[in-house]
């Protein structure tokens, strides 16, 4: 599966912003999927991930309440809405697809679970 990652911008504290990543293929709907993202000189850190269907997601601590992933499996398409965005959560935002698909209820969060990464979308909060 290849993956492309859209929608980073700059947007002031307090403010929204919705990334999209769009995915190619007829196996998305197989793949549970995940959001990192990596800021300059630090490590890339979970963010959050969906399963196959929607139906279960999980979520770092420090993006709970503020951020919700979502799917749309007939667009091929995965959605990360960021609401109450704060300087901190500055970075490049990376979708990825795990290794494993057609696995129920999966929501990895270790990046060593991933084996499909999309180029990644700048976003950058202003204090």
């Amino acid at each position: 599966v290849q993956l492309q990652a859209s929608g980073g911008g700059l947007v002031q504290a307090g403010g929204s912003l919705r990334l999209s990543c769009a995915a190619s293929g007829r196996t998305f709907s197989s793949y549970a999927m995940g959001w990192f993202r990596q800021a300059p000189g630090k490590e890339r850190l979970f963010v959050a991930a969906i399963s196959r269907s929607g139906s279960t997601t999980n979520y770092a601590d420090s993006v709970k309440g503020r951020f919700t992933i979502s799917r749309d499996n007939a667009k091929n398409t995965v959605y990360l809405q960021m609401n109450n965005l704060k300087p901190e959560d500055t970075a490049v935002y990376y979708c990825a697809a795990p290794i494993y698909r057609n696995v129920m209820g999966y929501t990895p969060r270790g990046e060593g679970d991933y084996g499909h990464w999309g180029q990644g979308t700048q976003v950058t909060v202003s204090s």
